[in-house]
């Protein structure tokens, strides 16, 4: 047996492994261990992809252990640390009601919601080149980043918006709609690396890098934004031309 086989299935290992220890650090409110754990989990998902396009070996079985892992990187650990981190932010309030405390458990919600675009993915034939619907990574990032901002951001204004209960109820329902909904998104994959044809995802590149640079995890929810924002824009260019 070629061992040159099963050598994006390590790199899918490794997500799964991050994934798990993610979970630990969740549980335990270790935010930023979820943060930099998820974020090499998310770099082992795309190696293990583009391991086996170079090695031409993909095959059914690291499609599968694929969506296993992302599940718990980028499924199971954002449900659990939104849990966690709404159950933080309530308490940070005097005498929380029942009612508020039990709301926490709509942060599973993200769970389910990836769990079902995982699978629909994996039946999809339209998602190789480019995705219908919020990547379940991306979601991840935007969802562990939050706690790390509000951490770690010198900002009052945003402190105060990212421990708002009411903000991450909405960023809870809005996030687990959009990896569903019929949302068509452009992929970084290249068949090509014309300016021309390329332009949405250079100046996506582009501007990532410098937020990345300037504000630092701020950055990470705002380029999920803009990366939905530039994808509607190309639809929309897209469609004219067809007229």
């Amino acid at each position: 047996m070629s061992i040159k086989k099963h050598i994006p299935n390590l790199f899918t290992l490794g997500n799964l492994l991050c994934g798990t220890l993610a979970v630990m650090a969740a549980v335990n409110n270790v935010y930023f261990a979820v943060w930099v754990l998820v974020l090499i989990g998310i770099i082992f998902d795309f190696l293990d992809g583009f391991m086996a396009r170079i090695l031409k070996v993909e095959g059914e079985l690291g499609k599968q252990l694929d969506s296993l892992a992302d599940m718990v990187t980028s499924g199971v650990v954002p449900g659990i640390l939104m849990f966690k981190f709404y159950e933080e932010v309530i308490y940070l309030h005097d005498n929380p009601s029942e009612t508020t405390i039990l709301v926490a458990f709509l942060s599973f919600l993200l769970t389910l919601s990836a769990g079902y675009r995982l699978a629909k993915f994996n039946i999809d034939t339209r998602q190789s080149d480019s995705f219908i619907g919020l990547p379940t990574p991306a979601m991840s990032l935007f969802v562990v980043s939050l706690p790390i901002i509000h951490q770690y951001t010198n900002i009052e204004f945003v402190k105060d918006i990212v421990s708002n209960h009411y903000f991450l109820i909405g960023v809870t329902l809005t996030l687990s709609y959009l990896m569903n909904a019929k949302l068509p998104l452009f992929s970084l994959k290249f068949k090509s690396y014309g300016v021309k044809e390329n332009a949405i995802k250079y100046l996506l590149i582009v501007v990532s890098g410098t937020l990345l640079i300037t504000v630092q995890y701020l950055a990470v929810p705002i380029i999920i934004i803009l990366y939905i924002i530039l994808s509607m824009i190309e639809n929309v260019m897209r469609k004219r031309k067809k007229v």
